[in-house]
């Protein structure tokens, strides 16, 4: 195995197409590790981008929204005032992966790549209306994050490419979010579901949802909801989470996740529509 600390984006994206399979980028590792460990991938060239100087800054506020690069950590994103003011899902999510260790180490970018079906900040990210930008040597391109997903472990982004951004919109006045998940026991293991939603302050509603299908998922719903009216509330959720597909495995059956996919859909709902004031008045 050969390691290679490039400087610059085109020499990193150079290598990455020479190689293509043969090579994996590092930023924190925390996957890439674990898979070379125990010898689920065998790459002979690790490409580290840590050194490289004209990649996008870790976070960039823009009039639009903000600008998350490769490079940020999931523990700078919660520390981040700003995403926990406007993004509060997206804090919320990450704030689950792994432990602080894990946490100061792993980023965001690289928990997207990842593609889990149960990659915990997903979910949020769907619901914030996340944009990505992939880059190869043959140009870039920007697609949203809702099309990024292919199937496990697979995305729009080859080998021979990277994910150089993440753009997240300013959410409209008046719109709440929050992100509910649910695991065997609390710190480091994988979400058994995970849901995240975004209420605007009219009622419209989308859901994010993790661990429920071969890849993370999205539903929305155009027309206003009073979420007052508790049969109109469970029917709209019976329409948004009709797009989950649960299996049964190690952590729990298809039916006990049915069950808390609906539960945790109607906590994260009434969460973020109970945010939705005090976003209105930041």
């Amino acid at each position: 195995m050969r390691y290679h600390r490039p400087t610059s984006k085109a020499d990193a994206l150079a290598v990455l197409a020479a190689e293509g399979d043969r090579a994996r980028p590092l930023v924190g590792g925390t996957d890439l590790l674990v898979g070379l460990r125990h010898s689920t991938i065998a790459p002979t060239w690790i490409v580290d981008l840590k050194g490289i100087t004209d990649l996008p800054e870790p976070i960039t506020l823009t009039e639009d929204g903000i600008r998350i690069g490769p490079t940020m950590t999931l523990g700078e994103l919660v520390a981040h005032l700003d995403v926990r003011r406007s993004f509060p899902a997206l804090s919320e999510a990450a704030l689950t992966v792994g432990s602080v260790a894990i946490r100061n180490r792993a980023s965001l970018v690289g928990n997207l790549c990842n593609a889990s079906p149960a990659a915990d900040t997903v979910p949020a990210l769907l619901v914030l209306g996340a944009v990505v930008t992939i880059e190869s040597v043959d140009g870039a391109r920007t697609v949203s994050l809702a099309d990024f997903f292919l199937g496990p472990r697979r995305t729009q982004c080859h080998a021979s490419a990277l994910v150089t951004r993440i753009d997240l919109p300013w959410p409209p006045a008046g719109t709440g979010s929050a992100f509910q998940r649910l695991t065997r026991r609390r710190g480091v293991d994988l979400g058994t579901v995970s849901v995240a939603a975004a209420v605007s302050s009219d009622g419209r509603m989308s859901l994010g949802l993790g661990a429920v299908g071969p890849k993370p998922l999205m539903a929305e719903v155009a027309e206003p909801v009073d979420l007052t009216d508790e049969p109109q509330l469970e029917r709209v959720l019976d329409q948004l989470l009709n797009v989950a597909a649960p299996i049964t495995d190690v952590r729990a059956s298809r039916e006990y996740r049915e069950a808390m996919l609906r539960v945790l859909g109607k906590r994260a709902v009434l969460a973020a529509a109970g945010r939705r004031t005090r976003m209105e008045a930041a």
